[in-house]
């Protein structure tokens, strides 16, 4: 069992000491700037509900709340039917993790996410530090243990997130009321702490969680980290509360230090500066950046604007929508961690995976221009400008056939045009001969142009840029992006 004298022998022991200054020294995997694509799962007893969204724990006891009414109107008052009544409903009945990991090896996914532990403080894995688990109770399984297992048996890299962070405040709302929170409560129990919610943006909020809170949370992570070996973690936005910011520390040289001993590349995702940079791998949570970095990053968004779990009422994204996320990311030097929410029972519902079918049957022309591939001088071109930064995707986008994305690989480059809207020829004004009377950006000879998927089609190169004519695809993927690999004597 693992405990703190343990954590600090590990650190003492390895290449890795618990300051920023060792640790921004850290190299990300290169196996992660190749990738390109994860899979995110959001699974738990939040999901047994199947109510607005994954934060069902905390507004239940939210008075005035849909999901206040809603649980009251549907299993009675909170003081007699409360959170952890859940549990023994939520018994996954028809979870196959094979079944999960074919679906997302078909859509091109390298790697992949489950949570294995939410706000809720419920834990999808085996644990010796607390018995509010998947193991001791509900389904009886080590969801993340089958998870990991069907991940290798499927050739992708293994990673999880952990957002127990936010448990420190999560459920102190049902103090407010009469709620089962309300009773008697000591360190360890499924609510503890339950204080009260603050400001969960201001980095000095108080009331600040406690040594007893932190030392909990790092056992956890370490915990993990030992029972199942991922090769990435990634936390959500309340690590970055500077009480975490010395336990952080000694979670990254622990995990650090392992991963030197197992001999595996690893890295932690994390967003709004939660580390020192350098230190992981920056994430942008439903976003992205305007530009090009020169750093590998993330963006971690949802098939559903305004869910992570199921829920009955899903706003869900076109599969162009989908598409264009990834390709603005690749062509950004990011990757798209992309999240789909299995049903209570484990089950996934039939539109997640006909979105899921949709990614795989495009990668499967397109991957070429994906995987492995690099930055070009110019990430794009096009008249449409998205919105930048966290929270960016609460509106679809409306492409044009102008909006293109640029990658490059093995001294070629891919174009792909986001929105082709069936046009015969397309035009990309960066290839020109000439631009506005000057030299365009690419000066280089053409020897051939490909329809990803399909082969050679023609091409010119006019002043006012590269004519293609692409060539006609399946009705399904008619309104797809479309990419081209240009070849360069």
């Amino acid at each position: 069992m693992i405990d703190l004298a343990g954590i600090d022998d590990v650190i003492a022991s390895g290449p890795y000491q618990a300051t920023w200054h060792s640790l921004s020294r850290h190299a990300s995997p290169s196996w992660f700037a190749d990738a390109k694509f994860g899979i995110f799962t959001h699974w738990g007893l939040y999901t047994v509900p199947e109510f607005r969204n994954e934060w069902y724990s905390r507004n239940m006891y939210i008075q005035g709340y849909p999901e206040f009414e809603h649980h009251r109107a549907t299993y009675g008052p909170q003081s007699s039917f409360g959170y952890k009544d859940f549990i023994p409903l939520f018994n996954a009945e028809a979870f196959d993790p094979d079944e999960w990991l074919d679906l997302f090896e078909q859509a091109g996914a390298r790697y992949y996410f489950p949570v294995s532990e939410h706000h809720d403080g419920f834990q999808m894995y085996a644990s010796e530090l607390s018995h509010w688990n998947t193991v001791d109770m509900g389904p009886h399984r080590d969801i993340l243990g089958e998870l990991r297992d069907a991940c290798i048996r499927h050739g992708m890299h293994f990673a999880t997130s952990n957002h127990r962070a936010e448990h420190w405040w999560f459920m102190g709302h049902g103090r407010e009321f009469d709620s089962d929170v309300r009773e008697p409560m000591n360190k360890g129990d499924f609510y503890w702490p339950a204080q009260p919610e603050p400001d969960n943006q201001d980095l000095f909020s108080v009331p600040r969680p406690t040594t007893a809170f932190l030392e909990d949370w790092l056992l956890r992570v370490c915990e993990i980290i030992d029972a199942y070996r991922p090769e990435m973690l990634y936390f959500d936005w309340w690590v970055q509360h500077e009480s975490f910011k010395p336990y952080l520390a000694k979670l990254a040289a622990f995990y650090y230090n392992r991963a030197a001993a197992w001999g595996i590349p690893v890295s932690i995702c994390y967003k709004d500066d939660a580390l020192a940079w350098g230190s992981g791998v920056v994430d942008v949570e439903r976003g992205g950046f305007a530009a090009p970095q020169a750093f590998v990053w993330q963006t971690d968004t949802s098939i559903a604007r305004n869910s992570w779990c199921y829920t009955e009422t899903l706003e869900y994204k076109s599969l162009q929508e989908l598409l264009v996320s990834l390709l603005d990311a690749v062509s950004k030097n990011g990757n798209l961690l992309l999240n789909v929410g299995p049903r209570a029972d484990g089950s996934i519902a039939e539109h997640d995976r006909r979105l899921l079918a949709g990614i795989g049957a495009w990668m499967k022309a397109n991957a070429e221009g994906i995987y492995e591939t690099r930055p070009w001088k110019l990430s794009q071109e096009g008249p449409t400008k998205p919105a930048e930064g966290a929270f960016a995707d609460q509106q679809a986008v409306v492409w044009t056939e102008k909006d293109f994305r640029f990658t490059s690989k093995d001294g070629s480059i891919y174009a792909f045009c986001l929105n082709p809207q069936g046009a015969e020829e397309l035009s990309i004004s960066s290839f020109a001969a000439y631009h506005d009377g000057q030299r365009a950006p690419f000066h280089g000879i053409i020897s051939k142009v490909e329809q990803l998927g399909v082969g050679p089609v023609p091409y010119e190169r006019r002043n006012e840029g590269l004519l293609i004519r692409q060539a006609r695809r399946q009705a399904d993927m008619s309104e797809t992006p479309v990419g081209f690999k240009i070849s360069v004597a």
